[in-house]
């Protein structure tokens, strides 16, 4: 009986905090402290808001644990210290952000000397982070009279925690009046300045990455936040430095004066690309083939300037990477890798050609930069990251001359002319192509880079026939020499139309499976698993958008209540057509031999209504959705069939008991039908 038990709920807890002398530490111990801080428990609060509680408190998650701990129990209590500082406790966080000895013992922190350990970095940052979120006035009051809190946040920025604190101090604060006045102080600070300064080639590479990283994301989260705080008119201060042609200047200078590290190029570029980045959400860069120009980014035409005299110096890169030694992969040894700040250069291009500044295009024209990364995109066959800064690269000329074209006539083929005649785009197609065939029939592997090589020419042969340049590009074509021209047009009229159509996946049919059986071969709705590998592919090669990881792999629909969509798996299905004309009358006579006429006059019967379940060879579908329905070659209750009883054991001889029909076995049948029937009531 239930009163046979103590059902007394109170916890160790309280059991503790009765006991005269406990400590923090012996609290701590427990394991349901944390849940009981936040639980509320008057009691226990009032005994972690104690003067000497609340100081114990901030010296474990500021002070190092003695050495000779054990390594997995030494910040056992530093880590719940920071937990319980930071579980959003009204009384915590009244305490802790009204004590200024409290905030000082925590400022003291950030004054050791580097580095600081990683662990205790991350605690003091989340306890901060929480302060500056729901103590807010009196927090930023006390960090900006520290006049050195900037320069020993930066001394620090080595640790990743450091930065997460800047960029606390940018996207916690409310409301928006304070959080400019915030902004104003950290500009006052030259915070942009200082951490452009941190990108200089002579620093070392973590405190690079970090300042790189810090400053991408105050990029983004003052996008953001311009965008959704639109009542404020002031502009934002440090996204207007981000964005000055000065700051870009300085930027460049430091990523390419002294020794060019390929750290010091890819996170400088990050920055860049960053800059560059659309304000528009939810269009990927994908959509350059269908929109053209029209898409474009809306950069700031300062940075834009600011990169111009810097374009040959990316050029040179390409010429003359940072070395790199060989490396193995798995399609061999690669001598001379192609490296992240190449490939950075090739994302910077491609992002500069799609925000169709004529000033930028010529400079790039100009100095022939297609023509190396095309060189690039044929030596360095496996890389896809490559091919497809290479392919958009290619769209965005083609799309930017046609818009080009129709502002300024008198600039007509100042971009296509150099990709076809200097670059010989339409050579190199034709040459990697009949390449790839040769070594495909010695019985060699197709090269990785033949998937964005067919997109390449499709972008091509669609700007020749419909787009906006096509007449322009109908010229140059006409201009290649006679024998190239011939086999340009039977390349696109046979191989390049036969592998679209093998790329092309069709749910009808495009695959014949072959099932032996004794009787006939069935085909198969099932589409050819070369062209869903095709379709996967292409669907890789795509670039992905911010919102991906929001979009990847849910369907609404699917996630609703059924009885609100309850015909959405059947609309699904109604989709797909089946292909049977090929076997029309086999599927005729199959129809006709296993599936009974509808009988819709027959009177409907009452499906609550109690009656006794019998399986007899007459099954009336009375189905009200579409229904997939397989045919079995097997028997049902009284039928016979000439082999054996689907239901188990052999059919009943003269003379014999009755057999066990408990349950169907379909092991013994003389054929399986694995036809899929189109039923639609």
């Amino acid at each position: 009986m239930f009163w046979k038990f103590d059902l007394n709920n109170t916890s160790h807890i309280d059991q503790l905090l009765d006991r005269e002398g406990v400590t923090l530490r012996e609290l701590m111990e427990e394991e349901d402290v944390l849940q009981e801080c936040k639980a509320q428990n008057r009691k226990l609060l009032l005994f972690l808001s104690k003067d000497h509680c609340m100081q114990e408190l901030v010296t474990l998650i500021t002070e190092e644990p003695p050495a000779d701990l054990e390594e997995k129990t030494r910040f056992k209590f530093p880590n719940i210290a920071c937990e319980l500082l930071t579980s959003d406790v009204a009384l915590i966080n009244d305490k802790l952000g009204g004590d200024e000895s409290l905030l000082e013992k925590l400022y003291h922190f950030l004054e050791q000397e580097p580095p600081l350990n990683p662990l205790l970095a991350s605690f003091f940052s989340k306890t901060i982070g929480n302060l500056i979120a729901r103590k807010t006035d009196q927090v930023i009051s006390f960090l900006r009279k520290k006049h050195n809190f900037i320069s020993l946040v930066l001394n620090h920025i080595d640790a990743s925690a450091m930065m997460d604190l800047l960029l606390r101090l940018i996207s916690c604060v409310e409301p928006a009046l304070l959080r400019m006045e915030v902004l104003n102080w950290l500009n006052e600070e030259r915070l942009i300045q200082r951490l452009t300064e941190l990108m200089h080639t002579g620093r070392d590479e973590e405190r690079q990455s970090n300042a790189s990283q810090t400053l991408c994301d105050i990029i983004r989260l003052s996008r953001d936040q311009a965008n959704q705080l639109s009542e404020v008119t002031e502009p934002d201060p440090l996204l207007a430095v981000l964005e000055s042609q000065e700051n870009v200047a300085e930027l460049l200078k430091n990523m390419f004066e002294g020794e060019r590290t390929e750290a010091s190029v890819v996170n400088g570029t990050q920055v860049l690309l960053t800059l560059l980045e659309s304000r528009r959400s939810g269009h990927g860069l994908m959509d350059l083939y269908s929109q053209g120009c029209e898409r474009s980014y809306t950069v700031n035409s300062s940075i834009l300037r600011a990169i111009e005299p810097h374009i040959k110096d990316f050029q040179q890169l390409l010429l003359n990477p940072p070395t790199r030694s060989a490396i193995l992969t798995t399609v061999g040894v690669l001598e001379q890798p192609l490296g992240s700040a190449r490939l950075h250069v090739a994302r910077l291009v491609a992002s500069l050609l799609q925000t169709c500044d004529l000033s930028i295009c010529q400079e790039i024209c100009r100095l022939n930069t297609m023509d190396l990364l095309l060189d690039l995109f044929f030596k360095y066959t496996w890389n896809n990251f490559l091919h497809l800064q290479v392919e958009l690269c290619v769209a965005s000329i083609l799309n930017h001359s046609a818009h080009a074209d129709l502002q300024n006539p008198g600039l007509q083929n100042h971009e296509e002319r150099p990709l076809f005649q200097h670059c010989r785009l339409v050579q190199r197609i034709l040459g990697a192509w009949e390449e790839n065939d040769k070594i495909q029939a010695e019985g060699g592997r197709r090269r990785g880079n033949m998937g964005h090589l067919t997109r390449i020419a499709n972008t091509v042969v669609q700007n020749l026939e419909k787009g906006l340049a096509h007449s322009q590009i109908n010229d140059l074509i006409k201009e290649l020499p006679e024998d190239c021209r011939g086999r340009w047009e039977s390349f696109v009229g046979e191989t390049l139309r036969e592998t679209n159509r093998r790329n092309t996946v069709d749910l009808v049919s495009t695959h014949n499976l072959h099932s032996s059986s004794e009787d006939d071969d069935m085909e198969s709705p099932f589409p050819n698993d070369l062209s869903i590998q095709q379709a996967f592919s292409d669907y890789q090669i795509q670039q992905m958008t911010a919102n991906f990881v929001d979009q990847f792999g849910f369907n609404d629909e699917e996630f609703s209540e059924h009885d609100e969509n309850i015909n959405a798996a059947f609309d699904r299905i109604a989709e797909i057509n089946f292909n049977i004309d090929a076997n029309a009358a086999a599927f005729e006579a199959c129809c006709k031999e296993r599936i009974q006429q509808f009988d819709d006059c027959e009177e409907e019967e009452d499906i609550w209504d109690e009656k006794e379940i019998n399986y007899a060879t007459q099954i009336k579908a009375r189905s009200r959705y579409s229904t997939w329905m397989i045919c079995w070659t097997a028997s049902f209750g009284e039928t016979e069939v000439s082999s054996s009883s689907a239901w188990g054991g052999s059919p009943q001889q003269d003379g014999e008991g009755p057999q066990d029909t408990s349950w169907a076995s379909f092991t013994d049948c003389t054929m399986l039908h694995t036809t899929l029937i189109w039923n639609v009531c």
